[in-house]
């Protein structure tokens, strides 16, 4: 009798389903590359977006100042940025100006500067050094420096295409800042014209908030610029040093819009140049920044931004840190303006309570015979339990 022949493994037939699973996982990752893609080519747009966004919000309160007065909302927006303008190309002007005779004044004290330096340094340490072992020492190094001069000769052309895009850049957030300040009822408008009418007043109300703050920290910042340039140009000029007025201008946009610390990095250039002429002229001036930067700290900004937009200095500080961390300097320069914002958004809607008086607060010297108080308070406590 024949051997039974076990039946042969039966192939088991692939799910209907899974090709078409397949093919859809397929399309989904090439549709999210394709997102991905785009979205990597459209960020610079979105930023330079944002930005003009920012700048129509700080420019609208003086275009609805002008408009409000009768003006023509296309011309009342032509006249404020023509003026924004002709201030910031006055700052790059003065700049350029400061920066090209400060050098040339630096290069040409320069011989007399290292001379007095080498004297000092052979007084003081009991030394001999003279200026030819200083220049051999430099051209025994001459292989680093024109290796340097070769890569930024090389270089050339990235910086010429970096300077133009950033022009380009410049002129598309201009073009778009004037059209979303010009228009900017027709896109609050369109705006709302998406949303259901119970959500139209708090975009609106949110949207009154950032034009707000970012319009009162770009008008307090302003007029603490003109104090300090007041102030800065007029001490300079009493020391004698060239260009006062052009380093008071320079001292008021940064001390004015760098936070905290915007006056010490100003200080830097006045400094250089007076250590040039009278180097004690540099200490008269560290003494008057150093002052300066605590009455602006207390008693100016204090009254200047409490109608408009106060945020804590360690706060500004921080935002500005973590601004230019994620945009460079556009996100630095946009960082207290979206803070102020927030800030004001969130202390409407989030709710706080009010703080009892309680020495440990204030620190004052109370805080130890509080303890004393509580300590003694648990005593009796424990003893009237016991």
């Amino acid at each position: 009798m024949a051997a039974d022949n076990p039946d042969p493994p039966q192939r088991t037939a692939m799910p209907a389903w899974l090709p078409r699973a397949m093919v859809l996982a397929l399309a989904l990752l090439g549709l999210f590359e394709l997102a991905n893609w785009a979205a990597h080519q459209l960020i610079g747009i979105a930023i330079m977006m944002t930005v003009a966004f920012f700048v129509s919000l700080a420019m609208e309160p003086a275009v609805d100042g002008l408009a409000g007065h009768g003006v023509n909302r296309g011309l009342a927006t032509g006249v404020v940025f023509v003026i924004v303008f002709a201030c910031a190309a006055g700052f790059v002007a003065t700049l350029g100006v400061l920066l090209v005779e400060t050098v040339s004044h630096v290069v040409s004290e320069l011989p007399r500067l290292v001379d007095e330096l080498v004297n000092w340094v052979n007084r003081v340490f009991h030394q001999n050094f003279t200026l030819d072992q200083l220049r051999d020492r430099l051209f025994k190094d001459s292989d680093i420096i024109s290796s340097y001069a070769e890569r930024a000769a090389n270089n050339v052309w990235g910086l010429s295409s970096t300077v133009l895009g950033g022009l380009a850049q410049f002129v598309t957030i201009a073009l778009f800042s004037v059209y979303m300040t010009a228009d900017g009822p027709k896109l609050r408008r369109s705006v709302c014209s998406l949303l259901p009418p119970a959500k139209q007043g708090a975009v609106l109300h949110a949207w009154d908030l950032a034009i707000d703050k970012t319009g009162g920290y770009l008008y307090s910042r302003a007029l603490l610029a003109v104090i300090s340039a007041i102030a800065h140009g007029a001490f300079l000029a009493l020391l004698g040093l060239p260009n006062a007025l052009a380093l008071g201008i320079w001292f008021g946009v940064v001390a004015s819009f760098v936070p905290t610390i915007g006056t010490y990095i100003a200080g830097v250039l006045p400094i250089l140049v007076a250590l040039t002429i009278r180097p004690l002229d540099a200490v008269w001036i560290l003494l008057f920044v150093v002052v300066y930067q605590w009455v602006q700290d207390y008693v100016l900004q204090p009254r200047i931004t409490a109608r408009t937009v106060d945020v804590n200095p360690a706060v500004a500080l921080l935002s500005v840190i973590m601004g230019g961390a994620l945009l460079g300097a556009v996100g630095a320069l946009l960082a207290i303006p979206a803070t102020a914002t927030l800030q004001a958004f969130l202390g409407e809607y989030v709710k706080r309570y009010e703080v009892s008086e309680d020495p440990r607060i204030e620190r004052k010297g109370g805080a130890h015979k509080q303890r004393k108080l509580d300590e003694a308070a648990a005593k009796d406590a424990e003893e009237s339990e016991d």
